[in-house]
């Protein structure tokens, strides 16, 4: 398997990549088609002592700045290393993609270059998050600050299916965020969307509340761009602000120190559930080749689970069951 990795996207690019990258040739068992300045690249690996065995390396010699405005952007960094490595998807020469880079122009560039799956409005970006209890795929992340009803009820189906394929849940349930649990709250974008998605081919539960999605309250929060991406960046600064309060707390005396000594087993297996690179990236769902959304301050390890990710994205043919899900809601919408 092939997996094209953008080496010049993210904060610690391109170094990270390329480590990351050879974790996953080593680990893994991948191809890794590497994009960027290629004689850079060879330099640092040369340099660094990483291997390259099993890597391909594809020249483009330019970066694309993270503030760049996506749709222009396209057209002044066609040679950028995140233009051409979904180019190289594009046109089959890779399994899966994965990057770093802006998440506005991923989002563009998949859209236009790879296309959306056949069928489905917009392209969503999801992300697996560590539950109390048990881990929930919360989207979309901001692919789409605004959203109309049909686009939610089609990114509960995609989330639906991608807990099933990759998560291995054998029927996920499916929630709608809202600020209250009857039928009667939210927005007309809110109530429109329950109406659909009760009556869609999956596990719909109705109406959640932020505040229980951590505990478990379903498999798959749906909300638009805007909600979503609020409710991860709270959910992400407030697992910070614990992590801090409870150091604060355990380093505050001789006593507490001696404490910390006997949770130090529940301390490292609470860190290593909230460690975002244990995730890897967000895949981006709808698009009609697997392409994973690395978070921009990935290290090594950060990307080579996401490369982990893409793999099993491509083994559990993600995108097939998709489109066998859209072509059955649409044989039950004409009957």
């Amino acid at each position: 398997m092939k997996i094209i990795i953008d080496i010049y996207g993210g904060d610690n690019a391109p170094l990270a990549p390329l480590k990351g990258a050879e974790m996953a040739v080593k680990e893994l068992g991948v191809e890794i088609i590497a994009v960027g300045n290629e004689t850079e690249m060879k330099e640092i690996c040369e340099k660094e002592n990483i291997s390259t065995e099993g890597f391909t390396f594809v020249d483009a010699p330019l970066v694309m700045p993270v503030c760049a405005e996506p749709t222009s952007a396209l057209k002044e960094y066609k040679e950028s290393s995140l233009v051409k490595g979904l180019e190289l998807l594009s046109k089959g020469e890779g399994d899966a993609y994965v990057g770093a880079g802006s998440t506005g122009a991923i989002v563009v560039a998949a859209t236009l270059i790879v296309k959306r799956i056949k069928g489905i409005k917009r392209a969503a970006l999801a992300s697996v998050v560590p539950g109390l209890e048990k881990d929930y795929m919360l989207l979309d992340l901001g692919a789409n600050v605004e959203c109309r009803p049909e686009m939610l009820g089609q990114f509960g189906m995609m989330g639906s299916v991608y807990m099933k394929s990759v998560q291995g849940i054998e029927n996920p349930t499916v929630g709608l965020i809202n600020i209250g649990v009857e039928e009667s709250k939210g927005t007309e974008l809110q109530k429109s969307a329950f109406e659909l998605m009760k009556k869609a081919d999956y596990n719909f539960i109705g109406n959640v509340e932020v505040r229980d999605v951590p505990a478990g309250c379903c498999d798959v929060a749906v909300a638009d761009g805007w909600t979503g991406n609020i409710v991860l960046k709270t959910i992400e600064g407030l697992g910070k602000s614990f992590g801090k309060m409870l150091k604060a707390m355990l380093m505050k005396n001789l006593f507490t120190k001696v404490s910390a000594l006997f949770l130090k087993d529940g301390i490292r297996s609470f860190k290593s559930k909230v460690d975002s690179s244990a995730r890897g990236g967000a895949p981006l769902l709808g698009i009609a080749k697997p392409v994973i959304k690395a978070h921009g301050n990935s290290n090594p390890v950060a990307f080579k689970n996401a490369v982990l990710q893409a793999k099993i994205f491509v083994e559990t043919d993600v995108n097939g069951t998709i489109s066998a899900a859209l072509a059955k809601m649409k044989e039950e919408k004409e009957e």
